[in-house]
């Protein structure tokens, strides 16, 4: 997405696509609903926890570890084989999302660099900073032609300051730009995906839309399957209004898959309660 030009918020001119007004109404009602739950006026904070087990054990299942939730639970290493490391950065940085709210929009830059540092953990001195021209990619999701070093920087910086500057767009389209964002750009030499869902899911909770950070798109994503994910994921790469408008609405679909999980583990709370 262009982030530049005489739309002093182009954001906002995506919210008001046909199409895109519809998701944001949809899953503003299905995140009031779940708010709503008599589980979640008690027991909140064991909804956010296993919120983000799942929203971890998602977007792992989208970068290729496609693990058993019950296994995600379970293991307590996560430093053998390459799968095991992917669901170990997930949880990481589903775990680390959460500290990096107030950053968010003083130096989003700042918290992408913090990310990628915690999801590659080891990786040497590539870590935490954008690649440079030359350095490899490893992002098996996305096969496209990567931009170079320069474009990135242009359009992490023209990022950047939309998120200072804020927007009046919904936050679903705010969240949807920069996930798509990030998954064009591939900025760093790995994790690119892990870190694109963490960051909409920062800006999803810190925009109030999911403050207790109960409605994991991750899980919507995954759940969508990768096709229909990296089709949506076309339509942002089109730039054109259409296009657009299909990638915010898949990350809607998303955010309403997430709900319908988190709905039902308060009903499986409310039924042990009972």
């Amino acid at each position: 997405m262009s982030t530049t030009g005489a739309n002093a918020d182009p954001l906002a001119t995506l919210g008001s696509l046909p199409g895109v007004v519809e998701s944001v109404e949809s899953v503003r009602k299905a995140v009031d609903r779940v708010y709503g739950h008599r589980i979640m006026r008690r027991r909140s904070n064991e909804i956010t926890s296993e919120a983000a087990l799942r929203g971890a054990r998602g977007s792992a299942a989208l970068a290729g570890a496609d693990w058993a939730l019950e296994e995600v639970r379970r293991r307590t290493d996560f430093s053998g084989d390459g799968e095991a490391r992917v669901v170990g950065a997930a949880l990481r940085l589903t775990a680390e999302a959460g500290q990096l709210l107030s950053i968010w929009r003083q130096s989003p830059l700042r918290v992408l660099a913090r990310l990628h540092l915690v999801a590659a953990a080891d990786k040497g001195d590539e870590v935490g900073r954008p690649r440079q021209d030359g350095e490899p990619v490893d992002e098996p999701l996305i096969e496209l032609p990567l931009p170079d070093a320069s474009e990135v920087a242009g359009r992490l910086d023209g990022l950047s300051q939309l998120i200072i500057a804020g927007t009046s767009a919904p936050a679903l389209v705010t969240a949807a730009v920069v996930h798509g964002e990030l998954l064009a750009l591939r900025p760093f030499g790995s994790h690119n995906g892990l870190v694109a869902r963490a960051a909409e899911r920062i800006v999803l909770v810190g925009s109030g839309l999911d403050p207790k950070s109960v409605c994991p798109a991750e899980v919507g994503h995954a759940e969508q399957g990768r096709a229909t994910y990296l089709a949506a994921f076309d339509g942002y790469l089109s730039g054109t209004p259409e296009g657009m408008a299909t990638w915010v609405a898949h990350c809607g679909r998303a955010v309403e898959l997430g709900v319908r999980e988190s709905t039902a583990v308060c009903e499986a709370l409310q039924r042990g309660a009972a």
